[in-house]
């Protein structure tokens, strides 16, 4: 998909794309496809919620990327189970013979407030966010071990998909939230345990325009007139995601960007504030004093991602 005088940015590389058949991960797939990259399209085809089940976005996006003059493959497995994982990294290397990228997208939501939230729509947010980048990413950096203990010391990336929900919490989505806070977690695990193998692990907290938000963020989330710039069309996002997902990024790791229309924000997470020792044990009222005073001190907290 790229001119043969001037290759793409990913030109050569082989990258799986979790949850590509919508949104998102239809964006970031078609983005590196036109990069150079050969794309491993994973989707199970689920409604918002994760019901159902159908082969046909992650087969569409394969024949978009194919018409443009690209390479792609589609896979269908659960993500989410062992087995899933790691069909999904056999596919890459049976189909053509590496693996250099992983983005790690799919994911959908089942809203509810705490108290009326189930412990099922718990565990199935749970699972394909949190349990479903963990997997993938065990088997694909299982390879790439293996690839360095062998001596071919790869140049390979993973790019992790958090959300601003998982950075400051967002109401009615406490199994989203945790699931998202959960992968900033797992990225700076990866990247301190993978380094020294080659791999690099990075995070994107993005928003956009998916079946995701079209309906929970309306107002925000909706496209404008003609002409004017669609700042949450989901195309916006995905050149950070080829950037991190390229060798060009060298020496990023651990890292992680908020992301939407035209800014790109490097977060910065938990830091020490304001503190105080004593230096012995204190009563409950001195700690809830100590701790008065050092909120004085303290900067604004951000708000509740999504309050109302």
């Amino acid at each position: 998909m790229t001119s043969a005088a001037k290759p793409g940015l990913c030109e050569g590389r082989v990258v799986i794309v979790t949850g590509a058949g919508r949104g998102l991960g239809r964006a970031h797939a078609r983005a590196y496809a036109a990069e150079g990259a050969r794309v491993v399209v994973n989707d199970l085809g689920v409604g918002p919620d994760g019901s159902g089940e159908s082969g046909g976005p992650a087969h569409d996006v394969v024949a978009e990327i194919r018409a443009a003059g690209g390479e792609a493959v589609a896979h269908g497995g659960d993500i989410a189970t062992s087995e899933g994982a790691a069909s999904l990294v056999r596919t890459a290397l049976d189909t053509y013979g590496r693996l250099d990228t992983l983005v790690n997208n799919a994911g959908f939501l089942r809203d509810r407030m705490l108290v009326n939230l189930d412990e099922d729509d718990w565990d199935a947010v749970l699972r394909v966010h949190l349990k479903g980048h963990f997997l993938p990413l065990k088997h694909a950096g299982a390879h790439w071990r293996a690839e360095a203990k062998a001596g071919r010391v790869p140049h390979a990336c993973v790019v992790n998909t958090s959300s601003g929900a998982g950075l400051a919490g967002s109401v009615g989505q406490g199994n989203y939230s945790a699931a998202k806070a959960g992968i900033l977690g797992l990225t700076l695990v990866a990247a301190a345990e993978l380094g020294g193998y080659g791999v690099r692990v990075n995070a994107i907290a993005p928003a956009a325009r998916t079946r995701m938000t079209e309906q929970t963020f309306a107002d925000t989330m909706a496209a404008p007139g003609d002409g004017a710039f669609d700042a949450m069309a989901p195309e916006n996002v995905s050149p950070l995601v080829v950037w991190l997902g390229s060798a060009a990024s060298a020496e990023v790791t651990g890292r992680v960007f908020e992301t939407e229309a035209g800014r790109i924000t490097v977060m910065e997470g938990w830091r020490p504030g304001p503190t105080a020792d004593k230096g012995a044990r204190r009563t409950p009222a001195e700690a809830g004093a100590t701790a008065l005073e050092l909120l004085a001190r303290a900067g604004v907290p951000q708000p509740v991602y999504g309050a109302r």
